[in-house]
């Protein structure tokens, strides 16, 4: 039988961690995979149509998560798997009444469900607010692909090159991370916030400000989304990764530092420490992050203490082939989910 998956239409050129998430799960499965643009319903409807009796369909959460009408009339006849990265009401930066709409959405999609299959136990964890039975929840973190070491400045003998990586948003606490650079800018350093800038242009618009109004407009670079040698020239140059989220379900932009080598100072939010960052903060804790940027940027022993754990975490990585193993109970017929 032929799994098909659901999956954003900009799945193949869109940088987030959930398009590659899909994209990796299609190439390694061989499932197929069914494009829709997200917040289309009708079109959902009509690729759901196109499946026949019986089959088995896993829905990006993105797509499918906010259209329990679209899918209730295919739950009876088609083995139905909402694939949930993050619950659609966790975003951060909506209203209290959007999100109120987003959960009651999401909770009557996931009434509609066969299984359910989450990108970390914490995610599995917080299904259970939206009444979903935890017997009918896979976890499938995600892989990581194998990667160069990255050289970073103690090869290359530039400034110590910090990278922020993912769209930039209320959700990925950018912001955090420029107030807590203000309070290093004394220091040599540079950085990169490199990620998608069209989900909360107004999020932008005063996120560039920020970076101005500190006079960090020399050392903090707003890069947009890069894909390909332009991102792996940014990973070669990086020698830490900061994650200041505001919430997380796995992060995987974590382990694909990892398997670079690059250690990963991340907030503790969510489901982030399954991916295993090197160093944990509070979260939204700017004091802290600067505090520990501060003790990373001055101790060169710290620097390199930190360099080794992540290296030595580059051969333990999970791969995709795992993943696509873990989700296999939920979309293909045989025991219900483990």
């Amino acid at each position: 039988m032929t799994v098909h998956v659901v999956v954003p239409d900009d799945v193949d050129t869109v940088p987030s961690g959930g398009n590659v998430y899909d994209r990796r799960v299609l190439e390694v499965s061989g499932w197929r995979a069914l494009r829709v643009p997200v917040g289309d319903g009708p079109a959902l409807g009509a690729a759901l149509a196109a499946v026949p009796d019986g089959g088995s369909v896993l829905v990006d959460g993105l797509v499918g998560s906010r259209f329990p009408e679209v899918l209730a009339p295919h739950a009876a006849r088609l083995r139905v798997v909402p694939l949930v990265h993050l619950p659609l009401a966790d975003e951060r930066g909506l209203s209290p009444a959007r999100a109120r709409e987003l959960r009651a959405l999401e909770t009557a999609t996931l009434g509609h469900a066969t299984a359910v299959a989450a990108t970390s136990r914490w995610t599995a964890t917080r299904l259970g607010a939206f009444g979903v039975d935890p017997a009918a929840v896979v976890v499938a973190p995600p892989g990581a692909d194998p990667a160069c070491a990255a050289p970073g400045s103690a090869v290359t003998g530039a400034r110590p090159h910090l990278l922020c990586l993912g769209a930039l948003t209320p959700t990925k606490g950018q912001d955090l991370l420029v107030e807590a650079l203000a309070a290093v800018r004394d220091r040599d350093w540079t950085c990169s916030l490199v990620g998608p800038v069209d989900r909360d242009p107004g999020f932008v618009v005063r996120l560039r400000a920020r970076v101005v109004a500190h006079g960090l407009a020399d050392q903090v670079t707003v890069r947009g989304p890069l894909v390909g040698g332009r991102l792996d020239a940014v990973w070669a140059a990086t020698d830490l990764l900061v994650v200041p989220s505001r919430t997380e379900t796995f992060g995987m932009v974590v382990t694909e530092s990892l398997a670079r080598g690059i250690p990963v100072l991340a907030a503790d939010v969510g489901g982030i420490r399954e991916a295993g960052p090197t160093v944990l903060v509070p979260a939204e804790n700017v004091g802290a992050l600067a505090g520990t940027l501060r003790d990373w940027l001055v101790d060169p022993v710290r620097r390199s203490g930190w360099t080794l754990s992540a290296s030595a975490r580059r051969g333990r990585l999970q791969s995709w082939i795992t993943t696509v193993h873990r989700l296999r109970p939920a979309v293909e017929p045989g025991p219900g989910p483990a």
